[in-house]
């Protein structure tokens, strides 16, 4: 048991960590929405089917949260920790439900759900607290390209960890 929660723990700030990161390494800029549009999605939902939506929730939304902050949005950080966590508790949820017989299928459906939960988080976010109104439609058709690449290069990644075992590893779903 204490083993499993310490594994659980390592591999929480693990997906903390890269999803920090990854949404920092590459960021294409929003002028218009003062956002930018990144590659975490991608640990986002990975860290969501490995840890599930309880800790999966902690990685995703600390982890973009620190990155908001690190990367000068300030403005961006509390919207983004509950948007982050709650499009990783969606992803966990989803995969759970539908993954069991068709893994693919799971993931697919909770990336794409999660996915058009982080647009519509961030329109209504942008439009009503910070005040952005209608123009903050104008993030939409990138928050849509950032949740496709993010679907699939977390399924890219998960194939290629199931094919070297690694995944067997370090699930710490539970």
């Amino acid at each position: 048991m204490k083993n499993q929660n310490l594994k659980r723990m390592v591999l929480t700030a693990l997906f903390t960590a890269l999803t920090c990161v990854a949404t920092m390494l590459i960021q294409i800029q929003m002028p218009a929405t003062q956002g930018y549009v990144n590659i975490g999605d991608c640990f986002v939902l990975l860290g969501a089917w490995v840890l599930g939506p309880v800790y999966g929730a902690f990685a995703g939304g600390v982890g973009s949260a620190l990155a908001d902050l690190l990367a000068g949005y300030p403005h961006y950080i509390a919207g983004t920790l509950v948007i982050k966590a709650l499009m990783a508790v969606i992803a966990a949820l989803l995969y759970r439900k539908l993954g069991e017989k068709n893994t693919y299928l799971g993931q697919l459906v909770g990336g794409i759900a999660a996915e058009l939960w982080m647009v519509a988080g961030y329109f209504i976010y942008a439009m009503l607290i910070l005040g952005k109104g209608i123009a903050a439609a104008t993030s939409i058709p990138g928050n849509l390209l950032q949740g496709a690449i993010g679907i699939v290069a977390a399924i890219a990644l998960v194939a290629a960890l199931r094919e070297s075992k690694t995944l067997d590893k370090v699930s710490a779903n539970g």
